[in-house]
């Protein structure tokens, strides 16, 4: 069960989503755009650290790590109109924090657990969205390429946390690992596909509560 910190935190971090996800969406307010969207990765940030003391400290620097390059990758994609230098930016940041996610979810790894089903599933998921974005990646071929085959490790490591950790952590953390997925497959096909209805909102619903769940999983690991 939810604790009471995590309860409200939980009411705050919706409450900024929404606020997000409403600034974005309407141009006469997208000047309040440039302090919601920061400040969603920045709450979360401040709540696991105050939250995180009986993690071990490299596990909780690791994940401190990969929310501060989540927070700049948010930051960098706020300015993708004015170049591609800051798409590229963005990618690489979160590409980082996918990495920090991946060395977090080995350490939790149960050794036991193969996953090749799982594994091979993702595969077939990589495959289908590769052949959505193929025509559009031009020159972003190859780190476009590499993104995925982190978001999918991400995942499967996520996967393979199962038995070795405790359940309702285990979960989250999944649940949460497959909406970061979702939320850049959503981002690739609108960008190097064909724009896709209620982007903005979809984009960071899933990608707001793929941080949450993860963060409040990884919590809930003793």
């Amino acid at each position: 069960m939810p604790t009471k910190t995590e309860k409200s935190f939980s009411l705050l971090f919706i409450f900024l989503l929404a606020l997000e996800i409403i600034t974005s969406s309407f141009k006469h307010l997208q000047i309040f755009n440039y302090i919601a969207k920061p400040a969603l990765l920045i709450s979360l940030i401040l709540f696991f650290w105050k939250q995180s003391s009986h993690l071990e400290k490299k596990i909780k620097l690791l994940i401190v790590l990969a929310l501060i390059c989540s927070l700049l990758g948010d930051i960098l994609l706020m300015f993708t109109n004015h170049s591609t230098y800051f798409f590229m930016g963005g990618l690489l940041a979160f590409l980082t924090a996918h990495i920090f996610y991946v060395l977090v979810f080995l350490k939790q790894r149960n050794k036991s657990k193969k996953g090749w089903v799982f594994m091979g599933l993702m595969l077939v998921y990589g495959i289908l969205l590769f052949y959505f974005l193929r025509d559009g990646l031009n020159n972003l071929l190859y780190p476009v390429i590499i993104y995925m085959i982190v978001i999918l490790s991400m995942a499967t490591t996520a996967f393979l946390r199962q038995g070795q950790v405790a359940k309702n952590s285990y979960i989250l953390v999944f649940v949460g690992a497959i909406l970061f997925m979702l939320s850049d497959s959503i981002l690739a096909l609108n960008k190097f596909y064909q724009p896709l209805p209620f982007t903005d909102f979809s984009i960071m619903f899933t990608y707001g509560f793929a941080q949450l769940f993860i963060v409040l999983g990884l919590l809930k690991q003793p």
